[in-house]
């Protein structure tokens, strides 16, 4: 009986990224000095994995390249061979090369041959011994590492005062390897004299894990000035007894005797796996149909807001049932919108993960020592931008590494830690994600930023503040680095970063110090298709204002108006002077009555007072794009159908701001 394996191609390709990805996070662990045999097993498993469909759906070449490279890991993880950085930089390129020749099976796209034979002469190479002088010496390095670390961390009372918390340190020690952990309450005051903004309880914690001594530094560098702090090396005479077991596993016998020792430590190295039962429970699905689902949910919405608005205007004492069935209709459609949107939701270490190796090659190229950060690889993010924002990441980390980050040396005189520092953080803020892209190196160079700005003619604001100086850089074009390469400096290219990002619904701020680094914050929408909005009335037409950017409203005294030279009208609330703004005239209404109330928005760390004639109320509207169907227009994000079937534009409050600011009078 014939069966036609091309209906689990699909399947396949998936499988091989996901073990791709896994690869790859699974070397670059062992390269900085993991030994856990779990993480070998884990890798070897991949590529077996990869080279069992391949064989089976005729995949030659790809199938060729994994026998080798599951031959070479085999032995490594049977303690045949040590595990030599040569051998470590061959597989990382098979990665590579496989990526190529999936990309060709599954689309057709033709890899390189030179660049397949290459990867797979040198990982003979490395079967046949060739690299066998290069294994001691790479071993070196790690063999010179402690076994552990003795850590006693005792917090200054006010260190809560400084926005640190220090269960987050606990918490970043353990991504480093398993920590022991022991409160110490001798400072901890009786109940009643107890002070919650002051911390009390110091910890004495054992650290298990072979790392270099920077790394430790590196979790309390924030709060190294207020705590005492005492990090000494654990001697391998004391190391736990699990270590010595994992390091005589090999001699017992063939490699898949080593994991089980290893093996409940699996989940907490690779949090996306989960536990068995999760992955039982779980399906594949097409994008296209959660896509179809979400509009026909937004289809819901609508039809909802519709049926709301018609039963308005009936007697409520003759339709009470159907007011009732329709505040029932409301609550599980907000449910169900909640709960299809979480279908798309995705982890961002989605794109997180692929910045490991990013930053490992660029900093071989360039000669720098970089230590890639991660913090809220977790936070949820909609697929949809999950995909669209990793080229505007991927753009800013290249940038720090090559623009912001010194050489080592440079850095050496300065002061610093030769390895610079790349952070990659994400967090929720009310209704929206933040990602910050942050390094500790030479910071924007103010003066030299204005003088660009003055040779390309651009106009510059007398006595610029430092955020008006950066907003420079996001001009077309703009760069202050001495010489073009590929990758040059910062400003190449970062205003087509502002650009994709406010395509999403997004802004950029960018913050800077000289000599102390430079830090890009990107806040996003959690997702595009939904969102709760303001609805107001501005020139006789209604618009949509997002309620995450709204502050509050409010009805302004004629004594709190007043007019500054170069500023236009400006309205005093609570001692502070918000810039006004008209929607009725921006967008060109020229219905309705006199506005007589103000909204105060703020975007882009910027607030406004937004001029409307009448609050309409809160709903949720479903988000349509204005530019596919029509073209893009400032200051407008998209478009909304209201419940009566009249369309609504959706105010985009961040459009807003920069337009107010390029309208302000500027000098050269």
């Amino acid at each position: 009986m014939s069966m036609d394996l091309q209906r689990f191609h699909a399947t396949y390709f998936e499988e091989s990224r996901e073990g791709l990805d896994a690869m790859e996070a699974g070397l670059l662990a062992l390269e900085g000095g993991s030994l856990d045999p779990e993480v070998v097993n884990s890798v070897f498993r991949a590529a077996h994995s990869i080279k069992g469909g391949a064989a089976t759906f005729g995949f030659d070449k790809m199938a060729a390249l994994t026998h080798v490279l599951e031959t070479l890991l085999d032995e490594i993880r049977a303690g045949k061979r040590a595990l030599a950085a040569s051998a470590l930089d061959a597989m990382l390129g098979s990665v590579d090369v496989l990526r190529a020749l999936l990309a060709e099976a599954e689309h057709g796209k033709p890899s390189d041959p030179s660049a397949v034979a290459a990867v797979h002469a040198r990982l003979e190479a490395e079967l046949n011994g060739t690299a066998e002088e290069a294994a001691a010496p790479a071993k070196a390095p790690a063999e010179a590492e402690p076994e552990g670390w003795r850590i006693a961390f005792a917090p200054s009372p006010s260190l809560f005062m400084s926005g640190n918390d220090p269960l987050r340190i606990l918490r970043e020690l353990e991504h480093l390897g398993e920590l022991d952990v022991d409160a110490r309450l001798d400072r901890l005051p009786a109940f009643a004299q107890l002070d919650p903004l002051e911390a009390c309880i110091a910890w004495d914690m054992g650290l298990r894990a072979k790392v270099p001594r920077s790394a430790i530094d590196d979790v309390f560098a924030w709060v190294v000035d207020d705590c005492e702090l005492d990090i000494q090396p654990q001697q391998p005479a004391a190391a736990d007894a699990v270590a010595a077991a994992e390091a005589a596993a090999p001699a017992a016998g063939p490699g898949p005797a080593a994991p089980p020792a290893a093996a409940p430590a699996g989940p907490v190295a690779v949090p996306a796996s989960g536990h068995a039962g999760e992955a039982e429970s779980s399906i594949r699905v097409s994008v296209d149909k959660v896509d179809a689902l979400i509009n026909l949910v937004g289809e819901l919405v609508i039809t909802q807001a519709m049926l709301k608005q018609v039963s308005g205007g009936m007697d409520p004492a003759q339709a009470e049932r159907l007011f009732a069935g329709l505040e029932l209709l409301e609550r599980n459609t907000r449910d169900l919108q909640e709960a299809v949107i979480g279908v798309r939701m995705l982890p961002v270490d989605a794109v997180f993960r692929r910045f490991p190796r990013l930053v490992r090659d660029l900093s071989s190229r360039l000669g720098k020592q970089v230590r890639l950060r991660t913090i809220g690889e977790g936070t949820e993010l909609d697929k949809g931008l999950i995909e669209k924002i990793a080229d505007p990441l991927v753009h800013l980390v290249r940038n720090s590494i090559d623009h912001g980050l010194e050489m080592p040396d440079d850095r050496k005189a300065a002061g610093k830690d030769e390895a610079g520092t790349i952070t990659l953080g994400a967090s929720h803020q009310g209704g929206h994600i933040v990602i910050e892209v942050a390094d500790d190196g030479r910071g924007l160079n103010r003066d030299k930023i204005l003088a660009k700005a003055l040779e390309r003619g651009l106009q510059v604001p007398d006595n610029p503040s430092d955020a008006q100086v950066w907003d420079l850089i996001f001009q077309p074009g703009f760069s202050t680095a001495d010489a073009v390469t590929d990758l040059s400096g910062r400003g190449v290219g970062m205003d087509v970063v502002r650009k994709n990002i406010q395509a999403l619904g997004g802004e950029v701020q960018l913050e800077s110090r000289d000599g102390h680094g430079t830090r890009v914050v990107i806040r996003l929408p959690l997702t595009l298709a939904i969102l709760d909005g303001m609805v107001v009335s501005a020139g006789g037409e209604v618009v949509i204002l997002p309620l995450s950017h709204v502050l509050e409203a409010l009805q302004p005294q004629p004594d709190d108006i007043r007019t500054v030279a170069g500023e236009g009208r400006v309205l005093r609330v609570r001692g502070e002077y918000l810039p006004m703004l008209s929607l009725a005239d921006h967008y060109g209404y020229h219905g309705g009555q006199r506005e007589s109330l103000v909204v105060v928005v703020e975007g882009e760390g910027r607030k406004l007072a937004l001029e409307v004639e009448e609050l309409v109320g809160q709903q949720q509207v479903v988000v349509k794009n204005l530019e596919r169907n029509y073209r893009r227009v400032p200051g407008i994000s998209g478009a909304t159908i209201l419940g009566d079937g009249r369309v609504a534009l959706i105010v985009d409050v961040g459009g807003l701001v920069r337009l107010r600011q390029q309208s302000l009078p500027q000098a050269a």
